[in-house]
């Protein structure tokens, strides 16, 4: 671990950030250029005391979940987190497709989304980040490990995940999510991940296994989602999704039409909150 280029390198990566590049006000008295150690160690998950450490070369050393927060807080590309976690003594993540890191171009557009829900997930289905509206639309999404981290291991094995769909999409969605995955999965060829995910899933449920050897491809279910809220009722929405190709990973935002029924109804998931899990 170098201390010295480590403390040097947050401390240069924290002052290029601007408030507004990470959703944050300027306000008038501002002096300090940058970002603030305090915000810096907000957007990170950590507390000031162990941010400022790190910043004077006197803190331990980062676990590697740890520079990955760092590393999303801070909005670093993929080379600058790679140089973090060489100062901090760790060998680099693979870029492959477990790619938890979302690039900064994604993040600032998602910190511009605070009113709308919205998440990034990967090709496998695995919810990185979501907005305070997203979670209270459809779930903490993130909080799942191993398998259960993709919704498409989830349709398929816990019942809960189908609640926040109107039942008369449920069999559409199987499809697609089946099709969606075939396509992955040939994509990357022998990724050991997208292979595991299937293996576990035709073992599993013999819903996916009679959908997989349907070989279909390409399935859509048309432009509007129908979510079912246990307080909103049903909001119909469309998705629109946003591609980052090289992160293998995707921008979900959530629509409704200006002046509907399911508009008014997005307006009121601040007030009702956090939806809970298995609701």
């Amino acid at each position: 671990m170098d201390r010295a280029q480590l403390a040097d390198f947050l401390h240069t990566r924290r002052e290029a950030l601007q408030p507004e590049d990470v959703g944050l006000p300027r306000g008038p008295r501002r002096r300090t250029r940058g970002l603030r150690r305090e915000e810096a160690a907000v957007l990170c998950g950590m507390s000031t005391d162990y941010y400022a450490r790190l910043e004077q070369r006197r803190g331990p050393q980062p676990s590697e979940p740890m520079l990955a927060a760092i590393a999303r807080g801070l909005r670093l590309s993929l080379d600058e987190r790679d140089h973090l976690f060489r100062l901090a003594g760790h060998n680099t993540p693979s870029r492959a497709l477990r790619a938890d890191h979302v690039s900064p171009g994604m993040l600032r557009i998602l910190d511009r989304l605070a009113d709308t829900p919205a998440q990034v997930i990967t090709a496998l289905g695995e919810t990185l980040l979501q907005t305070r509206l997203s979670v209270a639309l459809i779930g903490d999404e993130t909080r799942f490990t191993g398998q259960a981290r993709s919704f498409v291991h989830r349709w398929f094995t816990d019942p809960a995940a189908r609640l926040a769909y109107h039942v008369d999409d449920h069999s559409g969605l199987s499809r697609r999510f089946v099709a969606d995955l075939r396509a992955v999965h040939s994509r990357l060829g022998g990724d050991a991940r997208a292979g595991a995910l299937v293996e576990g899933l035709l073992a599993e449920s013999p819903e996916f296994r009679r959908l997989w050897q349907a070989h279909e491809i390409g399935v859509r279910c048309g432009e509007v989602k129908r979510i079912v809220h246990p307080e909103l009722g049903l909001l119909e929405l469309q998705c629109q999704v946003l591609y980052d190709a090289d992160q293998a990973q995707s921008l979900l935002v959530y629509t409704a039409t200006p002046g509907s029924e399911s508009h008014e109804k997005l307006q009121l998931l601040p007030v009702v909150g956090d939806r809970p899990p298995g609701v």
